[in-house]
């Protein structure tokens, strides 16, 4: 039985965690989920992906203790995106939204920061707990104060405290709060609407984000104007770049083809 389900509706792909009882991740895990955000990433048809998590308790605690207890070694094989499959895997350069469904922590809060948007049933908990077990919170350690007031962050990684979805959004880390009942659909909406958009600006605009993290800002825009970026130069020449300045001078909705 795959610990995933996925649902492809239009250029939109749902991946859901399905793991019982609280979809936790193990190295089969990750892996699989690697290879589904690969195919994801490869596949010119889609533009979006959902990520969320079966049942209404856990969105994900993160590593799976007990595959851990039978063997599995925490710097095991994670496969080709890393852990969880998405938080390494090189040039994704579409939008992904996670809709946390529940109980984030540990390796699932840090698979839900490795999206682009983060939507939080309003019962949703979260929590770096690694502290507590003699371990640490790598992916948040380098993320998190990024994200939100770095004294913030690192009171959550050094303490290991729980955090209602009230609180995530007061600092920045949630986009929005929703009822559990209407999550997946406020996704649904939102992917709907980033799918309708140009792919290839998405795409350019992620690959600037993540070039810039440990760039100067000047240094960063000579690439850019130099189109020394693979994504802004496929920009810069594409037939989407000339639809986008005429659908403008004709005051109609641009036709985007992703090329």
């Amino acid at each position: 039985m795959s610990p995933i389900i996925t649902r492809r509706e239009g250029a939109v792909l749902t991946v859901i965690l399905d793991r019982p009882k609280a979809n936790a991740i193990d190295l089969a895990t990750s892996r699989v989920m690697g290879e589904t955000f690969r195919a994801f990433r490869d596949d010119p048809e889609l533009r979006v992906a959902i990520l969320t998590a079966a049942g209404e308790r856990f969105f994900c605690p993160g590593w799976d203790l007990k595959a851990a207890a039978a063997g599995d070694a925490v710097d095991g094989d994670y496969g080709v995106g890393g852990f969880g499959g998405l938080q390494e895997l090189p040039r994704m350069n579409k939008p992904v939204i996670a809709a946390v469904n529940g109980i984030a922590c540990g390796g699932g809060l840090e698979l839900a920061l490795s999206a682009d948007m983060i939507l939080a049933a309003d019962h949703a908990t979260f929590a770096l707990p690694e502290i507590r077990s003699g371990t640490v919170a790598d992916a948040a350690s380098v993320k998190l104060p990024k994200r939100i007031p770095y004294h913030i962050a690192m009171e959550l990684l050094l303490t290991g405290r729980w955090f209602d979805a009230q609180e995530a959004h007061r600092w920045g880390l949630v986009n929005e709060i929703l009822p559990p009942a209407r999550l997946m659909e406020r996704a649904m909406e939102l992917a709907q609407l980033l799918a309708s958009g140009p792919p290839l600006v998405y795409a350019a605009i992620k690959e600037i984000v993540r070039e810039a993290e440990d760039a100067r800002f000047q240094d960063m825009m000579n690439r850019i104007t130099r189109r020394q970026l693979e994504t802004v130069d496929t920009l810069y020449g594409s037939e989407d770049q000339v639809e986008g300045a005429r659908a403008f001078a004709e005051k109609r909705e641009p036709v985007w083809k992703g090329r």
